[in-house]
């Protein structure tokens, strides 16, 4: 059984539910994957499925050997898993393998922000308008200790480059699943652009 899928940031909409209330969700296109390779433990020393995703324009002479003729895929992604007795080269993942009502985890790269000061990036309230502080409304104020240690700590939160970072969000609720189309409609956001690449995963229940 798959608990892992590749996928694609759609985008978002408004659907309703059961009892006529509008929720807001984000459409993923989550496969068809297919699977390129299994790695066992005897022999890779590790057990782990390799998912491809995507149809990319062209490959590489190194990337078609790998492949095999399976496909021209855009993105390879490889997830590691405990039992492999099930699974086989060629095989297929795709939204069926989610059902509403689950909660999975998204994994995707966040949209990157540039450089960004401590305002944008955590929220800082700012400086006084007022007693002649003109130039600082957008600042983040006093950094520095006393003579004891006599410098700035490591971790202070200041300006930087914001964004462009590998997120995971959890919990998300499965709202809805169309199987002809392989779409998951998720509840709440998911990090990264339209059209971006995302990674599924099922969350585990706990018994």
């Amino acid at each position: 059984m798959f608990f892992y899928s590749i996928g694609r940031k759609v985008g978002m909409m408004q659907l309703f539910d059961k009892d006529g209330y509008a929720q807001g969700v984000t459409v993923v296109e989550a496969g068809p994957c297919v699977v390129t390779t299994v790695k066992d433990l005897p022999k890779d020393g590790y057990r782990a499925v390799q998912l491809g995703f995507g149809e990319a324009e062209h490959l590489n002479k190194p990337l078609a050997g790998h492949l095999k003729g399976q496909g021209k895929f855009k993105y390879l992604r490889e997830f590691r898993v405990i039992d492999i007795s099930d699974v086989k080269v060629g095989d297929k993942v795709e939204a069926g393998i989610f059902k509403p009502g689950e909660r999975v985890n998204i994994i995707g790269i966040s949209k990157g922000r540039g450089f960004a000061g401590v305002v944008k990036r955590y929220g800082f309230a700012g400086g006084p308008k007022t007693h002649g502080q003109s130039d600082r409304q957008r600042a983040p104020g006093s950094i520095g200790s006393t003579t004891t240690p006599g410098r700035v700590l490591k971790g202070h939160r200041m300006a930087g480059h914001m964004g462009d970072r590998r997120v995971t969000v959890k919990n998300i609720r499965v709202f809805d699943v169309d199987l002809s189309r392989n779409l998951l409609y998720l509840v709440g956001a998911v990090p990264g652009p339209d059209n971006g690449l995302v990674l599924i995963r099922k969350v585990e229940e706990k018994g």
